[in-house]
């Protein structure tokens, strides 16, 4: 095989492994919860915005209660413990590297004008494939935002009435069971009517970013309901790939206000189709990464051993395998003269997703991490692969 390409990990070194400099710069990791990767992710991300421009930190998180984190790092509103606490979805704001990343963001603005700040944002909406918030916060928002308006399509009594009690929205057994969701009622039809009614009214408001963000995500909300209560074996299909198609819209409209570094697992970012094996069987769908058609690079990250988790070293013929024999304990490299007839890996723990080598071509640098050791706050066992 023929010598691989190696780097030390700074952010010059893999800007040069790129064609040009990418308005969105995808960083993923393979594995949610490990200090060693998110500590990584800090440094690299630093670099990458004190040096070379980028201006916005998007991270696979809930885009509506990212706003706080957002308000903190650029006007000090709330405490850090708070927005820890609230601006975070996915137990991420538990995180001593994610806490870390706020409280640097924050110094950084503060000896900066608002013209030169970082900004911090969500990827995800709000929900999961373990559940699905009410989409009364981003519908109240952006009605409240358009109060002022003459020609509104509704009272902000009717949106409540017709939302009902949140708990209607939220139930965990509409996951498994359409026949609990909420989504095809009458009232969220309705529901859907008005958002779109609202949504247009926004040309009015052209370059008000949030009240933009509380509909796509109102919108969004709603339309995963009304899929969470399709009885068909589509179901699942639809609502990965909603999650996607929905993180690919807030990415698209980050990168159309300033260059954006994400960090977000491989199978979101990725080019190729994401697959997952879930109670009724396997799913695939698009990813984000793929259905994003702005400048972009995509970095995946690869690791060699992850001991507290089962993860081994890996078997001589896998990708993994093949890097393991660098004596580096991180590097970035180009894919390009790695093959993709190495055997895939397979992992004892679920939690860990190998990198798949037939999709080394659609990877623009990879990060490869030969040990990840445990550190604080590891990932729960129940915690979703993505």
């Amino acid at each position: 095989m023929p010598t691989q390409p190696e780097h030390t990990l700074d952010a010059a070194a893999l800007l040069a492994l790129l064609p040009t400099r990418p308005r969105i710069l995808a960083l993923g990791e393979p594995v949610h919860g490990e200090e060693t990767l998110l500590e990584l992710r800090n440094d690299v991300f630093r670099q990458l915005v004190e040096d070379h421009g980028y201006r916005t930190i998007a991270l696979e998180s809930d885009c509506l209660r990212a706003l706080l984190v957002d308000d903190h790092i650029t006007t000090g509103t709330g405490t850090l413990d708070d927005v820890m606490t609230h601006g975070f979805s996915h137990d991420h704001g538990t995180s001593p590297a994610n806490r870390a990343l706020v409280r640097w963001m924050r110094a950084h603005n503060e000896t900066r004008p608002a013209t030169d700040h970082v900004h911090f944002a969500g990827l995800d909406a709000p929900w999961e494939i373990t559940h699905a918030e009410s989409p009364r916060a981003p519908l109240t928002a952006l009605h409240t935002h358009l109060a002022g308006l003459t020609d509104l399509p509704c009272t902000a009594e009717t949106l409540d009435d017709l939302l009902g009690p949140d708990d209607e929205w939220t139930d965990p057994a509409a996951m498994t069971d359409p026949t609990r969701s909420k989504g095809r009622s009458p009232e969220a039809r309705h529901l859907r009517l008005l958002t779109d009614d609202l949504t247009t009214l926004l040309a009015q408001h052209p370059h008000s970013a949030r009240p933009h963000l509380h509909a796509r995500t109102a919108t969004a909300l709603l339309r995963y309901h009304h899929w969470m209560a399709d009885p068909t074996p589509a179901r699942m299909t639809r609502l990965c790939a909603l999650r996607d198609a929905t993180m690919a819209d807030n990415l698209h409209t980050l990168a159309t206000q300033a260059p954006v570094l994400v960090h977000a697992h491989n199978s979101h970012l990725q080019r190729d189709k994401s697959t997952m094996r879930m109670w009724q069987g396997p799913v695939e769908w698009w990813s984000a990464g793929a259905l994003t058609t702005t400048s972009y690079a995509f970095i995946a990250t690869a690791i060699g051993t992850l001991p507290h988790r089962g993860i081994t070293t890996p078997p001589p013929d896998t990708l993994e395998g093949t890097l393991y024999t660098t004596p580096h304990p991180h590097h970035f490299l180009t894919p390009a003269h790695l093959p993709t007839t190495l055997t895939p890996r397979t992992s004892p723990w679920f939690g860990y997703a190998p990198l798949a080598p037939s999709h080394l071509p659609g990877i623009d640098a990879l990060l490869y991490v030969k040990d990840v050791h445990q550190k604080q706050h590891p990932t729960p066992l129940g915690h979703n692969l993505t």
